[in-house]
């Protein structure tokens, strides 16, 4: 975080929480006594049973989670993020075929050896990207989170449970790598390029 955003009486806390519903789009009954201030900040709104965030805290948001221009650590995360993008690559592909089998036809789930093969893949790659938030996260620290992230989705996809792997109402595998190459976007203020992951 930048030093010069304004915090607005806001705490660590706080701006974790911002941080979170600028990731998820949305929290769903939230009960959290922090909704208040962030509400009262103009950062947040409820709809209906949702919080959502407003355009200023969208703003406020990127400023808080740009790195410093031209430091080291917006150096060190540029590096990870050129890393990130070779893996993305696989990762859009692992998840076309864990849902799709050769030939187009849906995958069913019921070929054991074709979802471990896919699975093991998934192993492979993920041991990869942990390097890779490891480094972000030395630089800065709310990056070094998806480590732990995409290790709890990876686990129970090896322990079957399919709809960890790329399911959008979880914090599946996809759902966290969607939610890293976000954060890295944001971290260096780079807009996301259309089609990306």
């Amino acid at each position: 975080m930048q030093a010069d955003v304004p915090r607005r009486g806001l705490t660590d806390a706080d701006w974790e929480l911002i941080h979170e519903l600028r990731m998820r789009g949305m929290i769903e009954n939230p009960g959290d006594e922090r909704v208040e201030i962030l509400v009262s900040s103009g950062f947040a709104t409820i709809r209906t049973t949702r919080l959502v965030i407003t355009p200023e805290g969208r703003a406020a948001h990127r400023d808080w989670a740009r790195c410093e221009p031209g430091s080291e650590a917006e150096e060190r995360v540029q590096r990870a993020f050129e890393r990130f993008l070779a893996l993305n690559v696989e990762l859009l592909q692992l998840c076309s075929d864990w849902q799709v089998k050769r030939g187009g036809t849906a995958n069913d789930h019921t070929d054991a050896a074709y979802d471990w093969s896919v699975v093991q893949r998934l192993t492979a790659l993920d041991e990869r990207a942990g390097a890779v938030a490891r480094h972000s996260g030395a630089a800065v620290p709310r990056l070094a989170l998806y480590r732990s992230r995409l290790r709890a989705a990876r686990e129970l996809v090896e322990q079957g449970e399919h709809e960890w792997f790329t399911s959008p109402r979880i914090d599946s595998y996809h759902t966290v790598w969607m939610h890293w190459h976000e954060d890295l976007l944001l971290t260096l203020g780079r807009e996301r390029d259309t089609g990306a992951t």
